[in-house]
């Protein structure tokens, strides 16, 4: 039953978002009593939460799998900003992550929860680049915490009707200006 919520929130929250999103319209949603949208959970925030945290989970597993298999930290960068463009075209993510999330919970909670998943896959990704010299020495969670926030701006500006490609370039720019020499 708490998968069926989250599964009718997600669908709510990403075609109307969250603030336009009735608890009546969740429960009638899912096909279960209000009484069991209270017990799973301790009101629409809390089910927000847990949508928020599935979706950061799904991105992070998409990111990884993106980046599996990468012959260099550049190419590991550049195919996970990749695999991250195209895991936030799905429909309502953007809406979901960047816009509601961080309104709903609180940009300190949305930071958390990423931080949890897609958030963690960046910065160990750049732990190790930075550790091995793969890419020059630098503070990595400021590092994780600069590049977070250019990807998440694209993704916007992406789902908003802007190419890829262009970002893309952007950022093997950057990715190459953090190259070591």
């Amino acid at each position: 039953m708490r998968e069926q919520l989250i599964a009718a929130g997600r669908r709510l929250f990403a075609g109307k978002g969250f603030t336009a999103t009735a608890t009546p319209e969740i429960v009638a949603e899912a096909g279960v009593t209000r009484g069991a949208l209270y017990h799973h959970f301790a009101d629409k925030t809390a089910l927000f939460a847990a949508v928020f945290e599935a979706e950061t989970r799904i991105v992070a597993a998409e990111i990884e799998a993106g980046s599996v298999g990468s012959a260099t930290a550049r190419d590991a960068l550049l195919s996970g900003a990749r695999a991250y463009f195209a895991a936030m075209r799905k429909p309502g993510r953007c809406r979901i992550l960047l816009v509601d999330g961080p309104a709903a919970l609180g940009p300190a909670e949305a930071q958390r929860i990423d931080a949890l998943h897609a958030g963690r896959t960046l910065r160990e990704g750049l732990d190790i680049a930075t550790s091995t010299g793969a890419i020059r020495a630098l503070p990595v969670e400021a590092l994780s915490t600069v590049l977070s926030a250019a990807f998440d701006r694209a993704a916007l500006d992406i789902a908003g009707g802007a190419e890829e490609e262009g970002f893309m370039a952007v950022f093997e720019a950057l990715v190459d200006g953090l190259m070591p020499g």
